[in-house]
């Protein structure tokens, strides 16, 4: 796995948050970076597909520990 330039504890929000949280650390970063997000929402598996399609950034890998989903990000 590449390093993880930024991570986001979005935990107990519910959608849009965990998005619209990427969405403003993303444009803070440099193409090529990694964003690694953890989450609690359910639909934010879902939601972080749809975003990484809408917006052109690379969703690289999603994984589920326990309650948390956890999706990390390549910066376009």
């Amino acid at each position: 796995m590449d390093t993880i330039h930024k991570e986001l504890d979005t935990r107990g929000l519910n959608c849009p948050l965990p998005i619209l949280k990427a969405k403003k650390a993303l444009a803070e970063m440099e193409s090529g970076q990694l964003l690694k997000v953890v989450a609690t929402d359910p639909g934010s598996n879902r939601d972080f597909q749809a975003f990484a399609r809408q917006t052109g950034n690379e969703l690289v890998t999603q994984t589920t520990e326990g309650e948390e989903f956890i999706h990390v990000l390549r910066r376009r």
